[in-house]
């Protein structure tokens, strides 16, 4: 086998800073990047993918791909992907492919999970169609060329009437371009198919999934992509009202809309996976690790969301911001919590505003002041909760460094 050499460019209007999220686009057997020019120009108008970076692919001997020089596998396609990514700046990536294109991209997110941030399979599927089934399109390809598959593949590419109302428009040109794809790649692409099923990869894939499908596709049906769907953890599909089996060029701006939101519910995820891991770091850093573990095993499905609010939120974004010391927040917080009579976080909090620097007498000084604002019963009882926790701190102390990693601590609560 061998990996076969691939071409791609950049679709037109962003800026190709590496630093920009990048969209890989596949076509499907028998066509090239074209099929993608819809979507790409509803992205491009689109606030929520301004800036995205669009490369588009095409397969061996297909649009600007030399042709192939032997054969290879769906994995060596997959390869084949990365190293043009690899040369337009590498690192990862979002892919989306159609038929073929998505076989591939599935590929990518199995076998290259490292690499594959987010994955659209349109018209798809984990195995299409049977070795035999494939053999016999490769020996027909072989026999008589791309030609003779144009009337065949216009039944299957299109929903009823589709050409009719398109006449001249990119469906036409897009069985103009079939004709132009080289041979023995198009046979060649049609075996790898025929060897391929990642099926049993589905429930262990990680990548988040989008599926589409045609209406009209009797190819890769809704069911089918449902099911495939259903098969991997998150994975959502969407049947497109009277597309069939090319349904990203049949409805580019549905197609685009949800490939859209599907990136941007990506970037949300991450974006909050970053705060809560940054919030987590600040939390053990304030809290301790004796604390955070409790709290995190005492967590359950009715407080799990509201665990997760406060690490992003309170230790991720608050407690994480530039504008106080660590120190400073101590203060605020041991004279907030004073006022507010919140007595069940004080020790937390005195012990926390120990780690972060304040001295005993300090914290004694925070609590005569807020006595003066917040009242005197109030400073009363959260001075009587300081030496508490002085106390024990002694405690631990005298008793040695074992005993002073389980000192007295109250259990955490669902809000700390």
């Amino acid at each position: 086998m061998t990996v076969p050499r691939l071409l791609g460019s950049f679709a037109p209007g962003a800026a190709p800073a590496a630093s920009n999220p990048l969209l890989v686009l596949l076509p499907s057997l028998g066509t090239t990047t074209a099929l993608w020019d819809g979507v790409v120009g509803a992205l491009r108008a689109d606030p929520r993918t301004e800036g995205l970076r669009i490369l588009r692919i095409d397969l061996p001997g297909h649009g600007a791909s030399p042709a192939a020089t032997g054969p290879f596998t769906i994995a060596d396609l997959a390869v084949a992907v990365l190293a043009v990514v690899d040369e337009a700046g590498g690192g990862a990536f979002h892919v989306a492919g159609v038929s073929l294109g998505g076989v591939v991209a599935l590929e990518l997110a199995v076998g290259h999970p490292d690499r594959v941030q987010g994955l659209v399979m349109s018209c798809s599927g984990s195995r299409i169609g049977t070795a035999d089934s494939w053999a016999a399109r490769a020996a027909a390809v072989r026999a008589g060329g791309t030609a003779s598959l144009v009337t065949g593949s216009a039944a299957r590419w299109f929903a009823p009437g589709f050409l009719d109302r398109d006449a001249g428009g990119p469906g036409a040109s897009t069985l103009g371009a079939l004709v132009d794809v080289d041979d023995e790649s198009y046979a060649r692409c049609a075996e790898a198919l025929g060897t391929f099923d990642r099926t049993r990869d589905l429930a262990s894939l990680a990548v988040p999934t989008l599926a589409l499908s045609g209406e009209h596709d009797a190819v890769t049906t809704p069911a089918s992509m449902q099911d495939l769907a259903d098969d991997i953890p998150g994975g959502r599909h969407v049947a497109l009202d009277g597309a069939s089996h090319l349904a990203v060029l049949e409805e580019p701006q549905a197609a685009a809309e949800l490939i859209a939101e599907h990136l941007a519910s990506i970037e949300r995820a991450a974006a909050a996976s970053v705060a809560h891991e940054r919030g987590m770091r600040v939390r053990r850093a304030v809290l301790g690790n004796a604390h955070v573990d409790r709290a995190v095993a005492g967590t359950t499905p009715e407080t799990a969301a509201f665990q997760d609010f406060i690490t992003r939120y309170a230790w991720g974004e608050v407690w994480a911001r530039p504008g106080l010391t660590r120190r400073e927040r101590s203060i605020a917080t041991l004279a907030s919590l004073t006022t507010g009579g919140h007595e069940h976080e004080i020790a937390m909090h005195v012990r926390a505003a120990l780690t972060n620097g304040l001295t005993r007498e300090e914290i004694s000084e925070v609590l005569l002041h807020t006595a003066l604002y917040a009242g005197l019963p109030a400073a009363n009882s959260a001075l009587a909760i300081a030496r508490t926790v002085f106390a024990e701190a002694d405690a631990a102390a005298d008793a040695g460094p074992d005993a002073s990693t389980s000192a007295a601590s109250p259990t955490p609560s669902s809000n700390d």
